[in-house]
C-alpha cells in the first residue's frame, strides 16, 4: 500500500476475518460497512434540513424548465438558477465526501492486495514472463530461491522480446531472496508468495531500464461477480453493491 502500508496491521486486524468468506460475500460485507459509514458521516456532517430544502428547490426548478419548454429565454433562467442551487448542494456535500476520503483510500489499497488476483498455490504450476525493450538480445538466467523449482532449463535464449519461465513451489513468501534474473550483466529480483490464502504480490512489476521492460507473474485476475456475461472483479462488484446500499440506507435514515 506503498506510504500507508504502516497501516496494513490495523486494517489486516480490522477486516482480516473477511479473509475466511469466500470473495462475494467478503466484498458484499465490506461494501455494507463502507456504505453505512458514508451515509452516517454525510447524515451527521452536514445540515440536512437545508440539504432537503437545496434538493427540492433543484427538483422544482427542473420540473419548471420542463413546463417552460416553448419559451427559451425564461427556460434558460430557470436553468441558471437550477445550476447554482445544484451547486450549493454539491459544495455542501465536500465535507463529508473530504472526511472519508482518505480511509475507503486505505481500505481500497487492502481490497486490492487481498481481492484482485488468485494467488499462487503450493505445487501449482505459475510462469513468469521477462518482457524485453527492442532489440535486446543473448541469453537470461533465471534463480529461483530453495522451496521453488524452475521447470526445464535456467538459462534460455531471448526470442520475440519475452522469455517465459514455468516454476511451482512450495507454501511460503519468497521475498528474501527473491526470484532473480540475471541478463547483460544485470540482475532483476520479482518476490512470489504460494499460499491457499488470498495473499500475493502484485503480478507485474515494471523496470523500465535500457535491457528489461516488466517482469511478470502468471496470478490470474480474480472474478468475483458475474452479471448476466459480465464478469467483475472486486471493484465492480464493489461499485454494484455500494450504489445498491447507499440507495437503501439513504432512504431508511432520510439521508438527503
Amino acid at each position: 500500500m506503498g506510504f500507508f502500508s504502516f497501516l496494513d496491521p490495523v486494517l489486516n486486524f480490522v477486516f482480516g476475518p473477511l479473509l475466511t468468506l469466500p470473495p462475494f460475500w467478503a466484498i458484499l460485507v465490506i461494501s455494507f460497512i463502507i456504505s453505512i459509514i458514508i451515509v452516517l458521516v454525510y447524515k451527521f456532517a452536514t445540515n440536512q434540513k437545508v440539504m432537503k430544502e437545496l434538493k427540492e428547490e433543484t427538483k422544482a426548478l427542473q420540473k419548471q424548465m420542463k413546463e417552460l419548454k416553448d419559451n427559451p429565454s425564461k427556460a434558460m433562467e430557470v436553468q441558471k438558477k437550477a445550476m447554482q442551487t445544484n451547486m450549493q448542494y454539491m459544495m455542501k456535500s465536500m465535507k463529508p465526501t473530504l472526511i472519508t476520503f482518505i480511509p475507503i483510500i486505505l481500505i481500497f489499497g487492502w481490497l486490492q492486495a487481498h481481492f484482485a488476483f488468485v494467488p499462487i498455490m503450493p505445487g501449482q504450476d505459475f510462469s513468469m514472463t521477462v518482457e524485453f525493450e527492442e532489440g535486446i538480445s543473448g541469453d537470461i538466467l533465471a534463480e529461483a530461491p530453495e522451496g521453488i523449482n524452475i521447470d526445464g532449463p535456467s538459462t534460455k535464449k531471448i526470442e520475440d522480446g519475452k522469455v517465459v519461465f514455468t516454476m511451482r513451489g512450495q507454501e511460503g513468501v519468497y521475498r528474501s531472496p527473491p526470484v532473480e534474473f540475471t541478463v547483460d550483466g544485470k540482475t532483476y529480483s520479482k518476490p512470489v508468495i504460494i499460499t491457499n490464502e488470498k495473499e500475493y504480490v502484485e503480478p507485474v512489476l515494471s523496470v523500465n531500464d535500457d535491457t528489461v521492460e516488466s517482469i511478470t507473474t502468471s496470478n490470474e485476475k480474480r472474478k468475483i461477480l458475474n452479471l448476466f456475461g459480465w464478469k467483475l472483479g472486486w471493484l465492480g462488484t464493489y461499485i454494484i453493491f455500494a450504489i445498491i446500499f447507499s440507495m437503501i440506507l439513504r432512504k431508511l435514515l432520510r439521508v438527503y
